[in-house]
C-alpha cells in the first residue's frame, strides 16, 4: 500500500466504502475480562523516551494473514497516564482484541507520559521494531505530522488514535465538539441558566481540547452564566486543577462560584478536592461537569457531588481500532461499515470512524455505565456510596 493509495480524496473514500472486510466478528470483552489479551507488549520508559522491552514472539499459529506464518507486528501508541482510561480501558481493550481476530499478531506498546519528544522517539523505534501498523494517539496532534509522514515513508499506514492528525491514513474519534455541547448544557440546567462559573479547559497540545471547549462555549456563551475565571490545563491533570481553583478561592467569595466547568473526570476531582479543601461541605459542592466517566466520577454522581460526566463507551473505539489495524495488517481494505457497527465516513479529508458520546446523570446511570457492563453496580456502590446507589435504584 503506497502512501498516495492510502490518502483518499472524497470520491475514493465513497469506492472505500463499497468494499467489504473479511475480519472476523466481534464480541465486546468487559473491561476486567481484558488483563488476558494473548500478546506479551513492550513496555516504554517514557522519561526516557526510549522501549525497555521487547514485545513476545508468541504469536500463535498462522491465520492466513502473514506469509509462512510470520508474525505481525502493530504499534499502540497512547499520549499520557494522568487520565485513568489509557490504561485502563484502551490498552487492554485493544490488546484483546487483536488477541481475538489475529493468533499471528503482537502488539507493541508505547506511552509517552504527555512528553511530545518521547513519543516520536516511540514512533522511530516502532518502525525499526517492524511494525506494519502504527495507530497513535498524539500528545500533539497539530505537531504529529512529522511522525505519520516518517511511517508511512516506510509504507506503514497510521491511525489517529482519539485524537486528530491530519496527515494520517485513518482517525476514529468521538464527535468531541457534541462532548463539550453536552457538559455546557448539563451545567446550564443544573445552575437554570444564571450564575458564576469556572472553566477548565483541556491541553492547549490536544486538538480535542478545542473542540470540547468550542462546543462547551458554544452553549455557555449563549447563556446567562459568566466565566468569573478560564484555565488551559497544559497536562490535563487533577493536581493543576486544584490548584487553579484553589488560587480562585483566594481571589472571589465561595459563594460566588455557582458552577464549575470541568473538561474531564480528572480535572473534576481536582476540583472537588479544592472547594472541599477550602472549606465546602461535600453536600454544597455546585454544579460540575467532566468527562470519561472514571469511576470515581461516577460515584460522585451517584451521591450528588458531580452534575455530569459524558461517556464514550471505549470498547467500541479500542475494538474498531483494533479491527481495523489488523484489516490494514494483512493488507485488506476496511469495510463501509466496521464489525462494532459504526460507518466509515470522512473528517476533514481524512477516512474516519466518529462515535457518539453519551452525557450521564444519576437519572441513567443504570442504563447506560452499568447496562453496558463498563462499571458493575458492585464496582460503583461501595461503602460511602451504598446509600446512594439504593435510593437510585442501583443496589450492590
Amino acid at each position: 500500500m503506497t502512501t498516495t493509495a492510502r490518502r483518499r480524496s472524497a470520491v475514493g473514500i465513497t469506492a472505500l466504502l463499497a468494499l467489504t472486510l473479511s475480519a472476523c466478528g466481534a464480541n465486546d470483552p468487559a473491561p476486567e475480562d481484558t488483563d488476558d489479551t494473548g500478546a506479551d507488549v513492550a513496555v516504554d520508559d517514557a522519561d526516557a523516551g526510549e522501549d525497555v522491552g521487547e514485545a513476545s514472539d508468541e504469536t500463535g499459529d498462522d491465520a492466513g494473514g502473514a506469509p509462512g506464518g510470520e508474525s505481525i507486528s502493530i504499534a499502540l501508541l497512547l499520549p499520557e497516564t494522568q487520565t485513568t482510561r489509557y490504561e485502563a480501558f484502551d490498552k487492554p481493550l485493544f490488546e484483546a482484541k487483536v488477541a481475538e481476530l489475529c493468533e499471528e499478531c503482537e502488539v507493541l506498546y508505547y506511552n509517552a507520559d504527555q512528553d511530545e519528544t518521547a513519543q516520536s522517539q516511540q514512533v522511530d523505534t516502532a518502525i525499526s521494531e517492524g511494525a506494519s501498523v502504527i495507530v497513535l494517539d498524539p500528545v500533539n496532534g497539530a505537531g504529529a505530522g512529522g511522525m505519520v509522514t516518517a511511517a508511512q515513508a516506510e509504507d506503514i499506514p497510521v491511525i489517529a488514535y482519539d485524537r486528530f492528525i491530519a496527515e494520517a491514513d485513518y482517525y476514529m474519534s468521538f464527535d468531541n465538539e457534541t462532548v463539550g455541547k453536552m457538559q455546557g448544557e448539563a451545567l446550564v440546567e443544573a445552575m437554570g441558566d444564571t450564575g458564576n462559573i469556572l472553566m477548565l479547559n483541556g491541553a492547549p497540545s490536544d486538538p480535542n481540547a478545542a473542540q470540547f471547549k468550542a462546543g462547551a462555549h458554544s452553549v455557555i456563551d449563549a447563556s446567562g452564566l459568566t466565566i468569573l475565571e478560564e484555565y488551559d490545563n497544559p497536562d490535563w491533570s487533577p493536581e493543576n486543577a486544584q490548584q487553579f481553583v484553589t488560587d480562585q478561592l483566594s481571589a472571589y467569595d465561595p459563594s460566588e462560584i455557582n458552577g464549575v466547568y470541568a473538561a474531564n473526570d480528572g480535572q473534576a476531582g481536582g476540583v472537588v478536592a479544592a472547594l472541599t479543601g477550602g472549606g465546602i461541605a461535600v453536600d454544597d459542592l455546585p454544579p460540575i461537569t467532566g468527562q470519561d466517566a472514571e469511576l470515581a466520577a461516577v460515584q460522585r454522581i451517584v451521591a450528588g457531588q458531580q452534575a455530569v460526566t459524558v461517556y464514550k463507551p471505549i470498547p467500541i473505539e479500542a475494538e474498531t481500532a483494533a479491527e481495523l489495524a489488523v484489516t490494514l495488517a494483512r493488507g485488506e481494505e476496511p469495510a463501509a461499515t466496521s464489525d462494532t457497527g459504526v460507518e466509515l465516513s470522512d473528517f476533514e479529508g481524512v477516512p474516519s470512524y466518529i462515535f457518539d458520546p453519551i452525557a450521564v446523570t444519576q437519572d441513567n446511570v443504570n442504563d447506560t455505565i452499568v447496562a453496558d457492563g463498563f462499571y458493575s453496580a458492585d464496582e460503583i456502590c461501595t461503602g460511602d456510596y451504598a446509600a446512594a446507589c439504593e435510593s437510585l435504584g442501583l443496589g450492590g
